[in-house]
């Protein structure tokens, strides 16, 4: 089993494309041909994560956080980042990053904290945009069943909840084939006039490689006629945070002490209490001031992220009430999550659940 392997699995569940175009995900250390001797599964990466590998003979660890975040020019050790990559290079230890590929699964850190706080009902807190693509391309009419068929399993078709989805015209295509033509129907240099199907499916975009390849291996044409475009459309299911119910409401002061010990922080800072009851929830791990906004316009009772500054608190505006619970405290389930979606999968080798408390914050 290479790394390859099991980092083409986390791609199911976290698709790179998914990630910010800030961020720095994939393997980030290593060689995608290595053979795993066991994985380590940690939210950061740190000197003492890669002793841990070295200890517990894993040469993978799969990080949350990447550990190398903006460019490096030298590396000679004077900072933790350097430290980190050397030892890892040293002793042949790979590392892996998912970050906001992960933030913006629909099965990923927030779903994991509506998971934890047992919400149901939920949905993406933030659709992520310019991430459906539309794909519509023509073929005679006695292989447009056939050409749909690989088309859908190539991950084309899926709607929501739906997959298998298409819209299909019939009309007459024509075309004429030159001298260096070598055409499957009709003769050079004559008008040919074919029934044809016009076939329109969307995809996300990161399937547009896996889906074109399907599009020409089973094209009965030697020239494929075909057309990409990108839409304005939201996919509901991928996106940051996500917003669900409590199934029993919950008095704010109840709630707060609940989720203090539901994500094991020190503390828990918020804004003015509301004297109203707690149901729907919004919930974004790590520093997610941004979607304070979003919160309110869906009309949530509470948001539950982290590193809110001063003034932002302010933005609550008496319409929400906003709970800081801590970067790490926010996103620690998600090493779990992680474990164990790679353990249904791989059996034959150790994946570990890093012990290392990685968070650079402590409470007195």
């Amino acid at each position: 089993m290479t790394i390859k392997d099991i980092t083409n699995y986390i791609e199911e569940l976290a698709p790179l494309a998914y990630a910010e175009d800030f961020d720095n995900v994939g393997l980030l250390v290593g060689s995608y041909n290595t053979e795993v001797s066991g994985v380590l599964v940690t939210l950061d990466t740190l000197e003492a994560t890669v002793d841990e590998a070295i200890e517990k003979n894993c040469n993978l660890i799969v990080s949350f956080h990447p550990i190398i975040f903006s460019g490096l020019k030298k590396l000679n050790g004077k900072n933790y980042v350097e430290r980190v990559v050397l030892k890892a290079i040293k002793n042949d230890i790979a590392i892996y990053a998912t970050h906001t590929a992960l933030d913006n699964s629909n099965n990923g850190v927030s779903a994991k904290m509506c998971d934890v706080l047992g919400l149901q009902n939920t949905k993406v807190l933030i659709p992520k945009k310019n991430n459906i693509r539309k794909l519509t391309t023509y073929v005679p009419y006695k292989y447009a069943d056939n050409l749909r068929n690989v088309l859908f399993e190539a991950g084309a078709g899926n709607l929501g909840n739906y997959d298998q989805c298409s819209f299909n015209i019939e009309g007459r295509g024509s075309y004429r084939a030159n001298e260096n033509a070598n055409p499957r129907f009709g003769e050079k240099g004559i008008t040919h006039f074919e029934e044809e199907t016009s076939i329109t499916v969307t995809f996300e975009n990161h399937k547009e490689g896996k889906i074109l390849n399907a599009l020409f291996k089973n094209h009965p044409y030697e020239e494929v006629a075909y057309e990409i475009s990108t839409l304005e459309n939201k996919n509901q299911f991928v996106g940051m945070g996500m917003i669900g119910e409590l199934i029993t409401p919950m008095q704010e002061l109840e709630f707060l002490k609940f989720i203090k010990t539901t994500f094991k922080t020190g503390c828990v800072k918020h804004s003015q209490l509301l004297d109203k009851p707690i149901q729907k929830v919004a919930v974004l791990g790590g520093s997610g001031s941004f979607a304070i906004s979003n919160a309110i316009r869906e009309k949530a009772d509470v948001y539950i992220s982290a590193d809110f500054k001063y003034h932002e608190f302010y933005k609550a505006e008496k319409r929400i009430l906003l709970a800081d619970v801590g970067h790490y405290e926010s996103e620690q389930y998600t090493k779990n999550l992680l474990v164990d979606y790679l353990t249904k999968k791989f059996t034959n080798f150790a994946i570990i659940l890093s012990e290392e408390n990685t968070n650079p914050i402590h409470y007195i």
